[in-house]
């Protein structure tokens, strides 16, 4: 019996690290010749998230270095629900296992690598967005108009597929440095890119 249950955790975590490369693969580097499936919308968002871990470089004070996890934050309201913890929870960045964790104010954010900001959170976003990038946090959201107002990832709908923009300006601020493999895929680059990796 304990080995059955061996061999089905070993299958799903080798399935969920086959959805990961694929879900990269064809809503990132070539969507047009990918038709496996239809992953839902919270999952291509998921294995995005997970890659940026693995396209992002983090200054070496950034305390996050000091952690023993990988963690991705979500912002105040949850729309992923079970997903991310579903898609990412065993999954490795960086060496370190990756966690998933939700917080309510700026100031629960420490740790965070990368940090998902729902769009409830309009109205204290410039708040938010100050200590976050002071610490070095990757932003991420869905919001209209994050990156005009200092976001550095937004998800966005092109052909019902989704994609993501970059603004490489406040990832620098940050001391963020953003991969040309990343900017290659991205559907719009905000700023110039000084010393790409």
């Amino acid at each position: 019996m304990k080995r059955n249950s061996r061999l089905c955790y070993s299958a799903y975590r080798l399935w969920i690290r086959g959805l990961i490369a694929i879900l990269w693969l064809c809503f990132a580097a070539a969507p047009a010749i990918c038709q496996v499936g239809t992953p839902s919308e919270d999952q291509v968002k998921a294995a995005y998230l997970y890659n940026f871990g693995r396209y992002i470089k983090w200054p070496p004070t950034a305390a996050t270095d000091q952690e023993r996890a990988f963690t991705i934050c979500v912002f105040s309201e949850d729309p992923f629900g079970a997903t991310l913890d579903a898609e990412l929870s065993r999954q490795v960045l960086n060496g370190k296992p990756v966690v998933i964790k939700r917080i309510g104010k700026p100031q629960d954010a420490s740790g965070c690598r990368i940090a998902f900001i729902h769009m409830a959170q309009n109205d204290r976003l410039q708040e938010i967005l100050a200590s976050l990038n002071q610490n070095s946090v990757l932003t991420v959201s869905d919001m209209p108009d994050f990156l005009r107002r200092g976001g550095m990832i937004q998800f966005v709908l092109h052909d019902e597929r989704v994609r993501f923009e970059i603004n490489l300006t406040t990832a620098a601020s940050a001391r963020l440095t953003v991969s040309s493999e990343l900017l290659k895929v991205a559907s719009s680059v905000i700023g110039k890119a000084q010393g790409r990796e």
